[in-house]
């Protein structure tokens, strides 16, 4: 049995690039995967060497990333630790730390591991957008 998800999810979904080329019907999906979590300025909402558990989409506020020495501030529709969803056991690399009050969507890897069981769809449409992020995280680490 499906839930209505609550107006306007699907299109948030449907802005974030990491979903965009979904159907209708897979967003639907992701959409009842997707749980609100709060945060209050400087709390860590990724620790880097922690095990990922899962992503998290801004829906309100930011947050700063912390790779290595660089400072990078995302802010509403930016999406991080999506490595997780897909590769069990990745330690993850960077903090992740909300510079304002934030309210995200998070996916936890177990509900996510079901959804891709039920629309192996989801997954495949992911990828471009996830090797992208890849190639430019890679970049931006190497020295100049």
């Amino acid at each position: 049995m499906s839930i209505e998800p609550r107006p306007g999810l699907l299109d948030q979904l449907r802005s974030i690039p990491l979903f965009s080329g979904l159907s209708d019907y897979a967003l639907i999906r992701v959409a009842e995967a997707v749980s609100e979590v709060e945060a209050e300025p400087g709390h860590v909402l990724i620790q880097p060497g922690v095990e990922g558990s899962g992503m998290f989409v801004l829906e309100e506020g930011t947050v700063i990333v912390e790779v290595g020495d660089q400072l990078i501030e995302q802010g509403s529709g930016e999406f991080f630790g999506e490595l997780a969803l897909l590769a069990p056991g990745i330690r993850r690399t960077a903090r992740v730390r909300a510079k304002t009050r934030v309210r995200c969507l998070a996916i936890n890897r177990q509900d996510f591991a079901a959804l891709l069981e039920k629309e192996p769809a989801i997954g495949v449409a992911m990828l471009p957008v996830l090797a992208r992020r890849l190639a430019d995280t890679d970049a931006a680490m190497r020295p100049a």
